[in-house]
């Protein structure tokens, strides 16, 4: 398991990420109060047969630690960065999800030169008055009732035909599992939680020259689809594609998932839009 040290503006950051496959380099993001492995285990297990896949852990998750204190985009996206090079990837594909949508597109933004396409699933632009509201709640309860967090969560975060097939039981253990994830680093999930109440990349998606595909899930209702829009709408020549369920589609449906993913990026590798570099070969 793998740690790289990072400077960030906090100060000394030893992030841990996973790496496997080999072919083009296929950086994943993941989401808030996430894991590199809780998001996107299915997508590495079907795609590290053609990419060599890195994923960090962030800041206030998983096997990364760092000195604590509030945590900018920026120092997210240096962790992204950091995982990559230190596995040896001179470039790559960038994939995020949520808040890791967020990192994933700032780092398209930063690091122009090394973002071979930006693959982003239920992101935003700029953090509006809803969301703050919905984070400022994560925030109480995460601190004090995780187990109240985690089946709020749950039940905005699955898309309507999830929830109306689930029984009892599988609700419960849903619950369980996300709370037991909460409780284990409270202190970490709140304070992404204050990450994803800054948001604001409105300055930044210019700067966006990758092929960029926008993911939006229709019943997504912690980052409403008109956000995917925005996006679309700012960031040059991107696509918007919008799919069944809801905010958590790497655990509601991760094979949906990856096969957008991989339909968007073996689409690039056949028609060579991009600049060829030595991890394709």
């Amino acid at each position: 398991m793998p740690f790289v040290d990072v400077p960030t503006s906090g100060g000394l950051t030893k992030a841990h990420y996973l790496v496997s496959g080999s072919g083009p380099g296929l950086v994943l993001v993941h989401g808030t109060g996430a894991t590199a492995s809780g998001n996107w285990a299915p997508l590495m297990a079907e795609l590290s047969d053609r990419y060599t896949i890195v994923a960090p852990d962030l800041q206030g998750s998983g096997e990364t630690s760092d000195p604590g204190g509030p945590i900018g985009v920026a120092d997210m996206v240096a962790v992204v960065v950091a995982a990559a090079r230190d596995a040896g990837l001179p470039r790559f594909h960038l994939v995020g999800h949520s808040l890791g949508a967020v990192v994933a597109t700032a780092g398209a933004a930063l690091h122009p030169d090394l973002v071979t396409s930006l693959t982003a699933h239920a992101g935003w632009v700029r953090t509006d008055a809803h969301m703050a509201f919905q984070f400022d709640l994560w925030r109480q309860l995460g601190s004090t009732d995780p187990n109240a967090l985690a089946r709020l969560i749950l039940l905005t975060a699955l898309g309507k035909d999830t929830l109306r097939g689930w029984d009892a039981e599988t609700f419960a253990q849903a619950a369980a599992g996300f709370a037991e994830l909460i409780t284990g680093s409270v202190d970490g999930f709140v304070r992404q939680t204050e990450t994803d109440a800054a948001v604001d990349l409105s300055d930044l998606l210019p700067d966006v020259t990758a092929p960029t595909l926008l993911l939006s899930s229709a019943d997504d209702r912690l980052v409403p689809p008109h956000h995917q829009l925005e996006l679309a709408e700012r960031i040059p020549h991107a696509r918007l594609l919008r799919v069944p369920g809801g905010h958590g589609l790497p655990g509601e449906n991760p094979d949906l998932l990856t096969a957008k993913v991989a339909e968007f990026l073996d689409g690039l590798h056949r028609s060579q839009q991009f600049p060829a570099h030595p991890a394709d070969a």
